[in-house]
C-alpha cells in the first residue's frame, strides 16, 4: 500500500558522481568509528592517570556506543526531513565539536561529555552511508559495496587500539583526538563542496515521546548492565533498577511506533521486522558486534596488559593483522555474495568465530604472544565472512521507502551490541577477579569473560544455520 505523505519539497540534486559520494561516505564515517575503540587500548592508563575504577572508563566505550544506539533509531526522521547534505554537515560538526572537548578534557567529566558529543555526530553517518548506497548502486554490486563499507564499520573500530596504542607509546591520550581533529575538519570541508545527492524530503513530526522512551529504555539496560561488577558502595542504584526500566520503556516504544506507522509518523518504523531475513540477520549481527567490540577490541587489549604485561604499543601492534583481515576480506566476501548468497559465507564464519573465542579461554599468563595474534586473526577471519552477507541480506529485503528506517534499525542494534558486549564481559572479568586484586580484571576474571563470549558464539552459530541459502533479488513494492 503506497504510503501518503505531506506534498514533497524539491529533490536535491546530485552534484557529483555516485563513487565520489559514496567515497567522501566511507572515509568520513571511517575517521569518525575508529573512535569507537581508539580508547580501549588506553583504559588501564585512564584508570590510572584519572583516578576512576575499569567499571567506570569502560564508559568512555559503551558510553560512546549507548549513545549511538539513543541517536541512531532518530535518523529514519532526519533522512525523510532533512537533505542528505544537511544531516552530513551537522553529523560532521557535531564529531568535530566533540572531538575537539575530548582533546583539550583536563578529566573524566568533560572526556565523557565530548563522547557523547563526537557519537551524537557518528550515529547520524552511518545510516545515511547505508541508505545512500541502497539507492545509488543497483542490486548486483550490492554486495561489493556493502564491502566497502563492511571496512569502515568493523575495520576502524578492530584497528582502534592498533591506532591508540602507536600513539600512546609517544604521546598522551589526549593526542588520540587532535591527530584526528583535522582529519575530520577535512572531510566536513570536502563534503560541503561535494556531497549533491537527489533526494525529496517531507515535513514528517519528530514523536519526542519516542526519543524519551528511546534513551530511557537502552541508557538504563546497559546502565544496569554495566553496574554489575561494581561494589554495592560506590554502585548509585541497584543493578536490576535501571535494567527493569529500560525494558518496560523499550516496551512503550515499540507499543508506540506500532501506534504511529499506521499514521507514517513512526519514529523508527517497525515494519522492517516483518521480514524473516531482516531478523535472522539483525539476530546474527548483534552476536557478531558483541564478540567483535566486546571480546577483540576491549577484552584483549586488557588481556594483553594486565596478564602477558605487554606495552600498549605491544598490545596495539598485536590485534593489527587482524584488522588487516578483515579489512582485506571486505569487497572479496562482498562480490562472493552478489554470486552465492549469505549461507555459505555466514556459517563458516560463524564456525571460526565460536571456534577463535573457546580458544581464547585456553590463554594464560604463559602463553606466547604469537598464539594469541594467531586466535585473534582467526575471529576477525570468521566476522569478515559474515558482516558484509548479514548487512547486506537484511537490507536488500526490504522496499524502498523502508531502507532508511532498515539501516537505522540494524545500526542501532550493533551499537547496543557493542555496548552491550563491553558492558557484559567487564562485568563478568571484575566479578571472576580475585578480591583485593588490581583495578583491571585479572587472569581469572579475564578467562571468564571469555568463556562467557564462547556461549554467545555458540548461540551464533546455531543461529546461522537459520539464514536462507538463496541469494536476494530486488524486492518487490510492500503490498
Amino acid at each position: 500500500m503506497s504510503v501518503a505523505s505531506p506534498t514533497p519539497a524539491a529533490p536535491e540534486r546530485s552534484g557529483a558522481k555516485p563513487g565520489l559520494i559514496i567515497t567522501v561516505l566511507v572515509l568520513s564515517a571511517f575517521v569518525m568509528i575508529l573512535n569507537e575503540t581508539i580508547l580501549s587500548i588506553a583504559l588501564r592508563d585512564l584508570t590510572v592517570d584519572l583516578s576512576v575504577p575499569t567499571t567506570t572508563i569502560q564508559w568512555l566505550t559503551s558510553g560512546f556506543l549507548l549513545t549511538m544506539a539513543v541517536v541512531i533509531p532518530t535518523t529514519g526522521f532526519l533522512l525523510e526531513r532533512f537533505t542528505p547534505r544537511q544531516v552530513f554537515l551537522v553529523s560532521l560538526t557535531a564529531f568535530s565539536i566533540g572531538t575537539l572537548l575530548c582533546g583539550i578534557a583536563p578529566g573524566f567529566t568533560l572526556l565523557m561529555a565530548g563522547r557523547v558529543v563526537q557519537a551524537i555526530g557518528t550515529a547520524v553517518m552511518i545510516p545515511l552511508l547505508m541508505t545512500t548506497v541502497m539507492r545509488l548502486v543497483p542490486p548486483q554490486r550490492r554486495g561489493a559495496t556493502m564491502g566497502t563499507i563492511s571496512i569502515v564499520i568493523a575495520v576502524a573500530p578492530a584497528i582502534g587500539p592498533t591506532i591508540g596504542g602507536a600513539v600512546l607509546s609517544s604521546l598522551g591520550w589526549r593526542w588520540m583526538f587532535l591527530i584526528v581533529l583535522p582529519l575530520s575538519v577535512a572531510a566536513l570541508i570536502t563534503g560541503m563542496l561535494q556531497l549533491r545527492i537527489e533526494s525529496e524530503t517531507r515535513a514528517v513530526p519528530l514523536d519526542v515521546p519516542s526519543v524519551i522512551l528511546s534513551a530511557i529504555g537502552f541508557g538504563g539496560v546497559l546502565y544496569g548492565l554495566s553496574s554489575i561488577g561494581e561494589p554495592p558502595e560506590t554502585a548509585l542504584l541497584p543493578a536490576w533498577l535501571p535494567i527493569v526500566a529500560g525494558l518496560v520503556s523499550l516496551v512503550v516504544f515499540g507499543w508506540r511506533q506500532l501506534r504511529l506507522q499506521r499514521r507514517d509518523r513512526a519514529l523508527l518504523d517497525l515494519r522492517p521486522f516483518t521480514h524473516r531475513p531482516f531478523v535472522v540477520a539483525l539476530g546474527l549481527s548483534t552476536v557478531l558486534f558483541m564478540c567483535l567490540i566486546g571480546a577483540g577490541a576491549i577484552l584483549l587489549p586488557l588481556y594483553l596488559q594486565t596478564v602477558l604485561h605487554k606495552s600498549t604499543f605491544v598490545s596495539g601492534l598485536a590485534v593489527l593483522p587482524g584488522g588487516l583481515v578483515l579489512g582485506l576480506l571486505g569487497r572479496p566476501v562482498g562480490a562472493l555474495f552478489d554470486r552465492v548468497g549469505a549461507r555459505p559465507l555466514v556459517l563458516p564464519g560463524a564456525a571460526a568465530m565460536t571456534l577463535s573465542l573457546w580458544l581464547f579461554t585456553t590463554l594464560g599468563p604463559d602463553s606466547p604472544l604469537i598464539a594469541v595474534i594467531g586466535i585473534h586473526i582467526v575471529l576477525m577471519a570468521g566476522l569478515g565472512l559474515m558482516m558484509t552477507p548479514l548487512m547486506t541480506e537484511s537490507l536488500a529485503v526490504l522496499p524502498d521507502h523502508l531502507y532508511s528506517h532498515g539501516s537505522a534499525i540494524l545500526s542501532t542494534l550493533q551499537q547496543v551490541a557493542g555496548a552491550l558486549g563491553t558492558a557484559v564481559f567487564i562485568s563478568v572479568a571484575t566479578l571472576g577477579t580475585a578480591v583485593g586484586a588490581a583495578v583491571s580484571p585479572d587472569a581469572d576474571g579475564l578467562h571468564l569473560a571469555f568463556v562467557v563470549a564462547g556461549c554467545i558464539g555458540l548461540v551464533g552459530l546455531a543461529g546461522a544455520w537459520f539464514v536462507r541459502s538463496a541469494r536476494p533479488e530486488q524486492p518487490a513494492e510492500a503490498a
